[in-house]
């Protein structure tokens, strides 16, 4: 009997030690609310804004939230090397290619969130696995301290001429998937099935000739765009107008003549992470008046029609590029690990 007792009186001791050690049950009941955990690819001005509203209205969060701000291309890396202990529990800004990577290899919760009859087929996952949550024209930056508008290129073949040598700073391509995006559409743009990419890399080989410098991440693009460093690049259109407006940098953009490549960015629920949290804080980020908010102090364009529309969103002149991206979604991965090792530094 004595002997059972100290068995049991061990075993308890065990579960115990268990439970104090654990993860996100033992937080829920030692705070009442589950820790929530966000990989995001937002820049971090907008995700201070809206996780300081979402706490507003879910105060039971105030403390729990936790953001880790990563390219999209990293998050996706991050989430799929996690999978059988899943760290996340939003994936908050991530290209279709990415996310629908995501999806395919079971990295992503399925669900109906209440705005998803609202959003147009091509913005989100049939199986509710993402949804997208803005649409980023990709366009022509230049620095405007440097250059007028009638000196910047008027389109992205103009990035080639002779006279910007050395005058380009590119992000990082491997880690963000902004620059995956554009340099994957300039290559689709030139084969249109994807059977054929070496026009494209003989172009990405060139604009390689006249870059002077990678930049390790958007930061340092910024930092090297506004220091004359370069006075070029290709990046969203949504952090040029943040950077300029709220920042005062040096930032102007060109609507590329032939159109710009308007990726769908979106977000998911982490398979595995806290559903309730995520699925909470997705439907907060589609609330009308939020989404207003971020048109108008962040310049998102909504990938769900808003009815409040702020002057620069309904002046803009888009003209997207007719990319197909289930055809960069299908080469993306091949395309940019060809140019990584066979293009980068030597044009």
């Amino acid at each position: 009997m004595r002997r059972r007792l100290l068995l049991a009186g061990a075993l308890a001791a065990v579960l115990a030690a268990g439970t104090a050690c654990g993860g996100g049950a033992s937080d829920k009941a030692a705070g009442g609310t589950e820790k929530l955990t966000i990989y995001t690819a937002r820049d971090k001005k907008v995700a201070t804004f809206v996780v300081d509203k979402f706490t507003a209205k879910y105060p039971e969060y105030k403390g729990k939230v936790e953001v880790l701000n990563l390219g999209a291309q990293e998050i996706l890396e991050r989430v799929r090397a996690e999978k059988a202990n899943p760290q996340a529990d939003v994936w908050w800004g991530g290209t279709q290619q990415g996310l629908a990577a995501g999806a395919g290899e079971d990295l992503l919760t399925a669900w109906q969130p209440s705005f998803a009859g609202k959003m147009d087929a091509k913005y989100k996952d049939p199986e509710g696995r993402w949804f997208g949550e803005i649409l980023l024209p990709e366009v022509i930056m230049y620095n405007n301290k440097a250059l007028t508008p009638e000196q910047a290129p008027k389109d992205w073949d103009d990035l080639l001429k002779p006279e910007w040598k050395d005058k380009i700073i590119i992000r990082d391509v491997a880690a963000s998937g902004t620059m995956r995006s554009i340099y994957a559409s300039m290559i689709q743009r030139q084969s249109p099935d994807g059977s054929n990419p070496q026009p494209g890399y003989d172009w990405l080989k060139k604009l390689d000739a006249n870059t002077g410098a990678y930049a390790a991440n958007p930061t340092d693009l910024y930092l090297k765009m506004s220091r004359q460093q370069g006075v070029l690049s290709a990046w969203n259109l949504q952090d040029i107008l943040l950077q300029a407006n709220q920042s005062n940098m040096p930032f102007g953009y060109v609507m590329p003549a032939s159109g710009a490549p308007v990726l769908v960015d979106g977000l998911a629920a982490v398979k595995g992470g806290n559903t309730t949290g995520a699925q909470k804080f997705i439907e907060f980020l589609f609330d009308d008046s939020l989404r207003a908010d971020l048109a108008k102090d962040y310049y998102q364009i909504p990938a769900v029609d808003i009815a409040q529309k702020p002057e620069w969103l309904t002046q803009l002149n888009l003209k997207p590029l007719d990319v197909n991206w289930d055809v960069v979604g299908k080469n993306e991965t091949e395309w940019i690990n060809h140019r990584n090792s066979q293009i980068k530094n030597k044009g």
